[in-house]
């Protein structure tokens, strides 16, 4: 009897499921070290605000006193509400809010904690980052910690220092890396944004065509404005400003939409109105930013996407249009940023399926849509005959 096991898939435990690109505490995370702790914390005191206008800038650091305490059996800086055995403490202090966790802090708990930064500066002597900045302190060589050197963006030379060490020449090789004075905090902030600009993720697609159209009668993404199927044409507006264009749909309209020409994204999320058809995106490509647009625009523009694209915040957790008939964001115009899948399944996990709570209640761009009649939604049959007058 013939053996068919050659032929089976491997067996896999879990899910292949494709992951966010992160580090020890966010997508972009920058280590500084070679220097006392001090001295690193003044540098990033001095680039914060010249980041800041164009990211929310985490930074992550270590606590020497409080961990000199508790080994002397103190409370290791502790207050008296978690000294009497609270696990957690949440502290309005009116500017600023702060969250006191008695527990351990993994690797995930930081990722989750840290996703709405566009940048994470770390105290490169406690942590370890993706990248790093070295500052050629002679009061704290490196010779010991090379191996922490894993991706140098710039050598920083303090006052005084002018050479850079034999050993760490050896260990950068033939890598081209900038050298900066330590002073000059507007070149080291500029190089900081130049990377994370040029690391912007990439731009992708994506037409929500998987709805019931219960309101319409008909599949609303197969009703022609243009002389083409809805679908077909939002997809053509999308495919100058992305690498690709999908179109969401639900698993019984695949083969109708290759048959079309389209390259369909089948919802993996059932049942959540337009929030499947993005998760669905997120979940097939979570390092990507999508751009979504709902199938029932009939009179939205290349002008007014191109708007949106020219006006794009990767620092942001999405950027969007404030709707024409109220001031909230419309969220099947958006940019929705690979930060937001963490969000939006954040949101579903507290029962809420609307992406525009997600919006409304995140760090977005929100813009003023140069023409508001183009983010009309056409639902009805009065509503798509009205539009066809206005086309004509």
């Amino acid at each position: 009897m013939p053996n068919n096991s050659d032929a089976l898939p491997p067996r896999s435990k879990h899910a292949q499921l494709a992951r966010p690109h992160s580090g020890e505490f966010g997508r972009h995370e920058l280590a500084i070290l070679g220097a006392p702790c001090g001295r690193i914390k003044e540098l990033a005191a001095r680039l914060l605000p010249l980041l800041e206008p164009t990211l929310r800038v985490a930074y992550v650091d270590a606590d020497h006193a409080a961990g000199d305490d508790a080994a002397q059996g103190g409370s290791g800086g502790q207050d008296a509400i978690l000294q009497a055995g609270a696990a957690a403490e949440l502290t309005d202090k009116i500017t600023f809010t702060r969250l006191d966790v008695k527990r351990g802090l993994d690797k995930f708990s930081q990722q989750e904690w840290l996703q709405h930064q566009g940048m994470v500066l770390v105290n490169g002597n406690h942590f370890r980052a993706r990248q790093q900045l070295v500052i050629l302190d002679p009061a704290k060589p490196l010779e010991k910690k090379l191996d922490r050197l894993t991706d140098v963006r710039a050598l920083l030379l303090p006052e005084g220092v002018t050479e850079v060490p034999a050993y760490l020449r050896a260990h950068l090789g033939a890598a081209d890396v900038p050298i900066f004075f330590l002073q000059d905090t507007a070149a080291i902030a500029e190089l900081i944004l130049q990377e994370w600009r040029a690391a912007a993720p990439p731009l992708r697609g994506l037409v929500l065509a998987g709805g019931r159209s219960q309101r319409m009668g008909q599949d609303k993404s197969k009703l022609a404005y243009h002389g083409q199927e809805q679908r077909a044409y939002a997809a053509e507006l999308l495919a100058p400003f992305c690498q690709d264009v999908h179109v969401s749909c639900r698993p019984d309209q695949v083969v109708e939409l290759e048959y079309a020409g389209l390259r369909p994204l089948p919802d993996t999320f059932a049942d959540l109105g337009p929030l499947s058809g993005l998760l669905s995106a997120f979940r097939q490509d979570p390092n990507a930013a999508w751009l979504v647009v709902a199938c029932d625009l009939p009179l939205l523009s290349a002008a007014t996407l191109e708007h949106l694209v020219a006006h794009r915040h990767a620092g942001k957790l999405a950027t969007a249009f404030q709707s024409p008939e109220n001031e909230w964001p419309e969220p099947l115009i958006t940019i929705w940023e690979p930060r937001s899948y963490a969000t939006l399944l954040r949101f579903l996990g507290l029962g809420y399926s609307c992406p525009r709570k997600t919006l409304i209640n995140s760090d977005i761009a929100l813009l003023s849509p140069p023409a508001p009649l183009e983010l009309r939604n056409v639902n009805t049959p009065e509503e798509a005959a009205q539009v066809r007058r206005e086309l004509e």
